[in-house]
Parts: structure tokens; C-alpha cells; sequence
């Protein structure tokens, strides 16, 4: 009798210890999902910005039409990797982004009636701004994902991953050219 009590207080101790580790796996994926949709809304702003500026550019850039061109795409690239939802996707996309963008406001400054046009300087604004708040949110879905990844490969947890299928997070890494300055000045001898 008092062996079965304590066999069937093991057994509710170690079920709860087993809710207790799935439901902290739980709250770490969903951290990642959170600050994934916090990209998320930002590329989404970012998107919606672009077309504005290849507009108010084209209007003084007749000429430039590969460079605005390469924006339009490179925005195509970026939306349909944010779709994908597949994070690699995504990073080798903004990274087409950053370039082209790089190079756009290399060519504008060769148009000062541009640069001076008060809608392009607000866009640009917006866009810099956008583009330091996805960078800063890069930084929080990585240590989400890392979190994650740390959980599901430590014991006990590990086995309560693999019990109820938690796969690893991917981090939003980039290469070495997409984590310095942009050289403007390669930029103005293309």
C-alpha cells in the first residue's frame, strides 16, 4: 500500500516535471514566433515605403532606370522570402536590399534636385529608420531562436523536445559584407 503511494506520487511528480519543461518549450518557440512577427511587421513597413521612393526618385533619375530597378526587385526578393517564411530566405534577400539600396542613394546624390525634394529626404529617413529597427530586432529573434535551440538540446529538456517534436530554430545570420558600412564610394564608381 505505501509502496503504490509512493509509486503513483513519483509518477504525478514526474508528469508534472514533464508539463512544466514542455509548456517553458512552449513559451520559448512562441518568444521566437513573437519576435519573428516583429520583423515581420517591420519589413512589411519597409515594403509598403519602398515603391514611395522609387517614385519620387524616378521622377528626377530618368536615366537610372537599372538602378531603380535592382530596388524593385530586391523589394520582390525580400517579400517573397517574409512569405517563405524560411529565415535563410530571408537574409540573403535583405541582403540584395541592402545593396541596392546602397547603390540608389549613391546615384541620387548625383541629382541635387533630389536630394533637396523634402518627400525623398522624409522616405529615406523612413527607410534608415526601418532599416535600424529591423536590425535591432534581428538581435532579439536571435537570442529567441537561441534560447530556443539551448532548451531543446539540454537535458532533460532534450527529451521532451524530441518526445513532442521541437525542432531548432534558424538564426538570421549574414555574411561578412552585410555586417559592415556600406562603401559609398564603390558604390559611386559603378
Amino acid at each position: 500500500m505505501v509502496a503504490g503511494i509512493i509509486f503513483l506520487l513519483l509518477l504525478v511528480l514526474l508528469v508534472g516535471y514533464v508539463i512544466t519543461i514542455y509548456n517553458n518549450l512552449v513559451r520559448t518557440r512562441n518568444e521566437v514566433k513573437l519576435a519573428w512577427s516583429n520583423i515581420d511587421v517591420l519589413l512589411v513597413q519597409r515594403h509598403d515605403e519602398l515603391p514611395k521612393l522609387v517614385d519620387v526618385c524616378k521622377r528626377y533619375m530618368q536615366h537610372e532606370q537599372e538602378t531603380l530597378e535592382r530596388v524593385t526587385q530586391a523589394r520582390s526578393q525580400v517579400d517573397t522570402a517574409r512569405h517563405s517564411g524560411d529565415v535563410g530566405s530571408v537574409s540573403a534577400a535583405e541582403g540584395a536590399m541592402r545593396g541596392s539600396l546602397a547603390n540608389l542613394y549613391a546615384v541620387a546624390e548625383r541629382y541635387p534636385d533630389l536630394k533637396a525634394d523634402t518627400m525623398f529626404r522624409n522616405l529615406s529617413a523612413r527607410v534608415s529608420a526601418l532599416e535600424t529597427a529591423i536590425a535591432d530586432r534581428r538581435e532579439i529573434y536571435n537570442d529567441a531562436a537561441n534560447a530556443q535551440n539551448v532548451r531543446i538540446e539540454t537535458f532533460p529538456d532534450a527529451m521532451v523536445a524530441g518526445l513532442f517534436n521541437f525542432a531548432p530554430e534558424r538564426l538570421l545570420k549574414f555574411d561578412a559584407a552585410q555586417k559592415t558600412d556600406v562603401d559609398v564610394g564603390l558604390a559611386f564608381s559603378r
